[in-house]
Order: C-alpha cells, then structure tokens, then sequence
C-alpha cells in the first residue's frame, strides 16, 4: 500500500501531495517496528520487503522465525481484512482530528 501511495503522491501537487507520501512513509513504520522488536535489523528488512513488494510479491511479509523476508501466503499466514481495515480507519481519522485541531490541513 506503502508503494501505491508513494506512485499516488507523485501525480499530485501541493499540500495534498505532501500528506499522501508521509501516509505511505507511515505506513512503513508498522514492519519497522516488528522487525526492530524482533532483534532484525529492520533498516535491511524494511528494505528487502519494499523490494519484494515492487517485484510483484504482494504477500511478502517478515517472517521473524525464519529472520527473513517470505510469501505469508505461502506460509499460511493470513490477517482479516476487518482487522486491518479498522486499525488504518482509526489511525487516518486520529491524524486527521490532530490536524484539523491544530488548523494545520483542511479536511474537506
């Protein structure tokens, strides 16, 4: 989603532009984080599943047992949608009140 964003940002101008790339630069904060609580070095992980992901691996995730980048499709690792459409519903409209408290961005 991270890469899409980033293409997205690249089309756009302005203020608009600046708030969906530093979506996708937050987005990429959440497998940072995993590999950095598992003991990786998440600069390199981080870095190896961008890569993945822009070859066309779309279920590429860190697989921390194995310490590397793998298909967690292939690995029988899945998330409900649910889950993880909720958790980036509620982080987006958190941001969005900050920022609209703070009249740093207009919403429309």
């Amino acid at each position: 989603m991270s890469l899409r964003l980033k293409e997205m940002a690249q089309s756009m101008t302005g203020m608009e532009a600046y708030c969906t790339k530093e979506y996708a630069n937050a987005l990429e904060v959440v497998p940072y984080t995993l590999a950095e609580n598992a003991g990786l070095n998440p600069i390199n992980f981080v870095t190896e599943l961008r890569k993945a992901h822009a070859e066309g691996i779309h279920g590429a995730g860190i697989n921390v047992k194995k310490n590397k980048v793998t298909d967690m499709y292939k690995e029988n690792v899945l998330q409900p949608l649910l889950v993880s459409t909720s958790a980036l519903n509620l982080a987006t409209e958190t941001v969005s009140m900050i920022l609209k408290i703070d009249d740093l961005v207009v919403v429309m």
